[in-house]
């Protein structure tokens, strides 16, 4: 696991009060390395893939932003001709308006791609090490199906886990 990744994982596990036993288990079991950055081959088309997806990500990213604009823009002159105040405006329109603006932008442009440094480095990592991939991100399993690599839903994995630990015992 990338170092970077094995922190959030610390991270999420001490915030749901993950018992210490178990901590000083996965912090044992778990081996920490970088993915190899400068060697690790990816295909060009996989790359010019994730551009071309971010392109469009980011043009529908500035249809939502236009649209958002447009109605916050018309709902204020509404209010504004029904005599509606500034601080009544900025509250009720403009407070909404941004909220539902950050959930659809966030939705268009994060939701099934990669969206931090942290998801590729376990994409690379995987690669390298020719390793499968648990992750609860739909963005590194849509990737992760493009590089070739296996994919394991993070729900899932503690079940198999159970089962392989069957035997291990």
């Amino acid at each position: 696991m990338p170092p970077i990744t094995y922190k959030e994982f610390s991270h999420y596990m001490a915030r749901y009060d993950c018992p210490k036993e178990i901590m000083i288990k996965s912090d044992t079991w778990i081996v920490k390395k970088s993915p190899n950055r400068y060697d690790t081959k990816i295909p060009s088309e996989i790359f010019y893939e994730y551009v071309q997806d971010m392109r469009e990500r980011m043009n529908k990213g500035m249809r939502i932003s236009e649209n958002a604009i447009w109605e916050a823009a018309v709902e204020s002159l509404v209010m504004m001709s029904r005599g509606g105040k500034k601080s009544q405006i900025e509250g009720e329109i403009v407070g909404k308006a941004i909220t539902d603006f950050r959930k659809r932008y966030r939705m268009a442009l994060r939701k099934g791609t990669l969206d931090s440094a942290p998801d590729l480095d376990v994409l690379l990592l995987a690669k390298e090490l020719k390793a499968g991939v648990v992750a609860a991100d739909e963005g590194i399993k849509v990737w992760a199906e493009r590089l070739g690599l296996r994919f394991l839903s993070a729900k899932s994995f503690p079940k198999m886990m159970k089962e392989y630990l069957k035997y291990y015992e």
